[in-house]
């Protein structure tokens, strides 16, 4: 088995005194070759001396000129595909360390580095093959052992990812970056608690670990520990100032504490530094949140480039509405998000058609019939459906960057959606007579999600506890509801009357809701529906709030007859719920 110059040579550049002499000894070497053009050892040793000064141009120029004279070497090979990699010229990085292999079957590090150039060029599964095979010639290897960790965690194999980076560990109990890569598969699964002791043996052995700082701080986040959070990217960002990871971080968490001004600093930063659609999307929903609409909507639209939302776009052979004169043309405009955000953007059609377009419409099924009833809307389809022909399209949450909206020119002209008149009839003769009592309908989590561990924390917030509604089932002349589709039940001395098994879509919620006097709900699409119906509604709003509803104030331009009831800390129901009993004692139901 060969043993090939360690990478470092071509990884690492020389300074100082070295360099001198590294500079000295490639003089004479070129002094060499200029009577013996043909000397390959030559040709190789400059090649080496050329990387170690950080010249790799030159070094591939003279391992192309002695493989064009010594092409069965292994050695020049190798160190050619070394130099490619390093030059990211992976295509050719690929064909050099095939060809090592073909000379020496069991050359470790041509495999190990053909197995990088491969992951470089995305074939992900030519790249396991490779490193599988690094694992039977050296089976504690702990590099390939790291990377294979990375490909299965790609492929959607955590378990197999862990098994990788502990045997890595095991071979090499200080090799540090198995650890932080543990963490980060832990934190993936939710094992949250687990992922942080990784992390804290990673930065044990190298307090210096910026990465594995950063990711410290990252599940601090998501468990709400938010001062122990800005104190990790503060520390990453000590360590590697310009680190555009950390300072999108400490923006989030900035956020979460309500420091918007700060949080924009640090995203703003970070975009600077690393223009990534992730760091932008966070910018723009800062920005939203603060009103700052003209760059936010313009923002906004890097939510494409990011893994939560970059699936959800659509792709036509029809151009984009951006807001240009098209009276007389038809536009689709399509859903792309959660109910919430349908319901809520959806009352954009009415001003495409004032500009004079056909408006085609494409949501869930389950809204598509309430949203029959939109003014605007020519044709409202199922978005899973083939489509009419359209000439332009829109996404739905695009639409405000389209009509320049801003803070006061929300279209805010409600009801701007309606239930079917003969549903609302059925239900009031339906429901029991509520005997002079306020209807009132309750919502107290939203719908579970999975995958990313920030939704999961996301919806952790926006929710709560069914028991710490009991205040105000105790509120007397309120006749409550249970508008919960999923979840957790309340308790069953709650007494709540529940027809939503009987609600099979969006425009029966919204018969059901029309014969209530009052919403109450946590951050979901209940709220939305209500408010676009025109009927009282009160949100029980977490700190951290949803762009939409900005960070103060009671109430929303969104919606006329919403109000927000803010915790005035984090996690604060306990107040908010002081709140509303007190505002639902003097509420009283409407006039008949």
């Amino acid at each position: 088995m060969q043993s090939p110059l360690s990478y470092k040579v071509f990884t690492q550049e020389a300074t100082g005194a070295k360099a001198k002499q590294l500079q000295k000894a490639g003089a004479s070497c070129r002094a060499i070759l200029k009577t013996a053009p043909g000397d390959v050892k030559c040709m190789h040793a400059l090649a080496l001396i050329e990387c170690q000064l950080g010249r790799l141009i030159e070094a591939q120029k003279w391992l192309a000129r002695a493989l064009a004279v010594s092409p069965d070497s292994a050695d020049l090979q190798c160190h050619y595909g070394l130099v490619l990699l390093e030059l990211e010229k992976y295509d050719k990085a690929v064909t050099a360390f095939t060809r090592t292999i073909a000379l020496v079957p069991d050359h470790l590090e041509a495999h190990y580095r053909l197995g990088s150039a491969l992951s470089k060029k995305g074939e992900i599964k030519e790249a396991e093959e490779v490193y599988r095979r690094v694992l039977l010639l050296k089976p504690d290897h702990v590099d390939a052992l790291n990377n294979l960790g990375n490909i299965m965690n790609k492929t959607g194999k955590p378990a197999e990812a862990i098994n990788c980076f502990r045997r890595a560990i095991a071979a090499d109990p200080t090799f540090v970056m198995a650890y932080n890569n543990v963490g980060l598969t832990l934190v993936s699964l939710g094992q949250l608690d687990a992922a942080e002791a990784f992390y804290r043996h990673a930065i044990a052995l190298k307090p210096d670990y910026p990465e594995a700082i950063n990711n410290l701080g990252i599940v601090f986040g998501l468990v709400d520990r938010f001062d122990e959070a800005k104190f990790q990217y503060r520390k990453a960002l000590e360590l590697r100032p310009n680190y555009p990871e950390a300072l999108s971080n400490l923006g989030n968490v900035c956020k979460d504490c309500g420091e918007m001004d700060d949080a924009i600093r640090h995203y703003k930063k970070s975009v600077s530094l690393k223009d990534s659609a992730e760091f932008r999307h966070n910018l723009a929903l800062t920005l939203l949140a603060v009103g700052r609409f003209d760059e936010g909507w313009r923002e906004y639209e890097s939510r494409w480039g990011t893994k939560q939302l970059g699936s959800a776009q659509r792709s036509f052979k029809q151009p984009q509405w951006q807001g240009e004169d098209a009276e007389g043309r038809t536009l689709l405009i399509h859903a792309e998000q959660g109910f919430g955000d349908t319901l809520q953007f959806c009352r954009y059609a009415k001003l495409a058609k004032a500009r004079g377009m056909r408006v085609i419409m494409a949501v869930p099924r389950a809204l598509v019939k309430l949203i029959g009833s939109l003014d605007g809307v020519d044709h409202a389809v199922v978005d899973d459906r083939p489509l009419p022909n359209f000439d332009l399209h829109c996404p739905m949450l695009s639409l405000p960057l389209a009509f320049g909206t801003r803070w006061d020119t929300i279209p805010a002209n409600i009801p701007y959606l309606a239930a079917k008149t003969q549903a609302v009839a059925a239900w009031g003769e339906r429901l029991p007579d509520a005997k002079g009592a306020l209807r009132v309908g309750l919502v107290w989590a939203g719908s579970e999600r999975k995958g990313s561990q920030d939704l999961i924390a996301t919806n952790r917030r926006r929710s709560l506890a069914p028991e710490l509604l009991r205040p105000l089932i105790n509120v007397p002349g309120v006749q409550f509801y249970s508008l919960q589709k999923t979840g957790t039940p309340a308790p069953a001395d709650f007494n709540l009357i529940d027809y939503m098994a009987d609600c099979g879509d969006f425009a029966d919620t919204a018969a059901l809701v029309a014969n209530l006097d009052l919403v109450i709900s946590v951050d979901t699409a209940m709220v939305h529906l209500t408010g676009a119906l025109g009927k009282p509604v009160w949100v029980l709003n977490r700190f951290n709030s949803c762009w939409r509803w900005f960070r103060e104030g009671e109430h929303s331009p969104w919606y006329p007859t919403l109000r927000l009831f803010r915790q005035p800390r984090f996690g604060d129901w306990e107040s908010v719920i002081a709140h509303v009993r007190d505002e639902l004692r003097h509420s009283k139901p409407p006039s008949p």
